[in-house]
């Protein structure tokens, strides 16, 4: 594989896409800002020094991401149809988790403007907060998924894992459980990220028992028998016979559609 943005002689160069097909294209961005609990509290209650702090950090994602090309040296100008920017206040982790949605009919991707909108959002949400909160930490900008395009969808289906965790730490998933991850808008529906369930829950060791057992444990997992819903196991697209054991990594998610 090549990378585009460099010529036959390895110089920098902006890509021609004049001669690709325009199609629908979107792209999901996430990331978040670690904050004390106790600056996460007047955030949500609307007690920090410089005002409607969320308001403030929305429309500053939503610009970024409409100049990605003026910070970004080799990206296109882009004529994007949909920009948004939602934040998920989280008191057990204490942070803010930030998603960005971009769209446009065009000839290019527009993952650069989404990971920009998020970046700059968080960066925000920093100086909003900075006044009484210096420790504050962002990580984990990154890409969910994009559709359209010659490379068509890509859905991120790996673990999260926290960049303050050690190199050489073993992951926190328990060797008898099965991870699973909620992404995009069935994460928001069901307002949980991720949960792990013990294998001996399960009553084969396959998807669709998961299912079982999850909607056995709380009846908003019923969402997850739509036909719609898809699921990747390892990061590998998987159905209801795909089989599963002990630390393995389930993601379900909806499909992404432009336009």
């Amino acid at each position: 594989m090549s990378l585009t943005h460099l010529n036959a002689r390895g110089e920098a160069h902006m890509v021609d896409v004049g001669d690709k097909a325009e199609t629908q294209r979107e792209a999901v961005a996430s990331g978040r800002i670690i904050m004390r609990p106790e600056t996460l509290a007047l955030l949500a209650e609307g007690g920090l020094p410089k005002g409607d702090v969320l308001a403030t950090a929305r429309i500053a994602g939503i610009q970024a991401a409409k100049r990605t090309h003026e910070l970004i040296p080799l990206c296109h100008a882009l004529l994007l149809s949909k920009v948004s920017v939602d934040f998920r206040l989280d008191e057990a982790a204490s942070c803010v988790h930030v998603e960005s949605r971009c769209r446009l009919a065009g000839r290019t991707g527009v993952e650069m403007e989404a990971l920009t909108a998020v970046s700059v959002a968080c960066l925000t949400l920093y100086d909003m907060c900075k006044a009484v909160d210096k420790d504050m930490t962002i990580e984990g900008v990154r890409l969910e998924h994009k559709t359209g395009g010659k490379s068509g969808e890509w859905h991120r289906a790996s673990a999260d894992v926290s960049t303050t965790r050690d190199a050489s730490e073993p992951p926190s998933v328990d060797s008898a459980a099965i991870r699973v991850k909620f992404l995009a808008e069935l994460r928001e529906r069901l307002d949980i990220e991720e949960i792990e369930v013990p294998v001996a829950a399960l009553k084969s060791p396959d998807v669709a028992s998961l299912k079982a057992a999850l909607e056995a444990q709380d009846s908003r997992f019923s969402a997850l028998s739509a036909a719609r819903i898809l699921c990747a196991v390892n990061h590998a697209m998987a159905n209801e016979e795909t089989s599963l054991s002990e630390g393995d990594e389930v993601a379900f998610f909806p499909p992404v559609t432009g336009g």
